[in-house]
This record gives structure tokens, C-alpha cells and sequence, in this order.
């Protein structure tokens, strides 16, 4: 049995990488979420990377 991958989440704003986590092998589109970067400093879409 394989373990699951981790995916790093983006933000759209700035391009860093502030999130990881795990990956749902069951979605099949990518995942964008609003969350908070520390460098932008403030609330922003961060979406899905390779």
C-alpha cells in the first residue's frame, strides 16, 4: 500500500508556497482555497501546485 502524496498550496497573489497537505486521491480538479499569507498579510486565494 502506497502512502499519499503532499500537494503545496500557492498563493495567487504573491506565488509562495505557505501550505502542505495531504493529498484526496478521489478529486480530480484543483484545490483552491482562501487562506491567510504571511507575506502578503492578508487573506488570499491559494491554489493547488505541481
Amino acid at each position: 500500500m502506497a502512502g499519499k502524496r503532499k500537494i503545496a498550496l500557492a498563493c495567487s497573489v504573491c506565488g509562495s508556497r505557505n501550505y502542505t497537505l495531504q493529498e484526496n486521491p478521489a478529486r480530480v480538479e484543483r484545490l483552491e482555497v482562501k487562506k491567510f499569507c504571511k507575506y502578503c498579510g492578508k487573506h488570499t486565494v491559494h491554489r493547488e501546485t505541481k
